[in-house]
């Protein structure tokens, strides 16, 4: 059990990662197709990328809810205390991508 709880919380970052980063790339290229400035571009989609790439990383936050109900609820704690932390790693995994892509463009973080 506690094998499967790691490898869930580093995939929830590395999918969170992926996503920030992914989508910042693609809509980079994007803007750059278009005419827009895409170094102004990809800073602006790493901030809105940000909750959904959590959303994806987690699977779905209705189910994500629903399960930190019925945990709480029924007291399994200690399962909904894992629930936050595959949530908290999502998070910790976007903003990491964020922060890289405010640190490659500006050189600053």
């Amino acid at each position: 059990m506690e094998q499967h709880f790691w490898t869930t919380a580093i995939l929830d970052f590395l999918i969170a990662l992926g996503v920030v980063i992914g989508g910042v790339v693609f809509g980079g290229l994007g803007a750059f197709l278009t005419g827009d400035y895409p170094m102004e571009r990809m800073m602006r989609l790493a901030e809105h990328l940000k909750i959904w790439a959590m959303v994806a990383a987690i699977g779905g936050t209705i189910d994500m809810i629903k399960a930190l109900e019925v945990n709480i609820l029924g007291g399994q704690i200690n399962q909904a205390f894992q629930q936050m932390i595959f949530v908290l790693s999502a998070f910790i995994g976007a903003h990491t991508g964020t922060i890289l892509v405010h640190w490659l463009i500006k050189g600053e973080i």
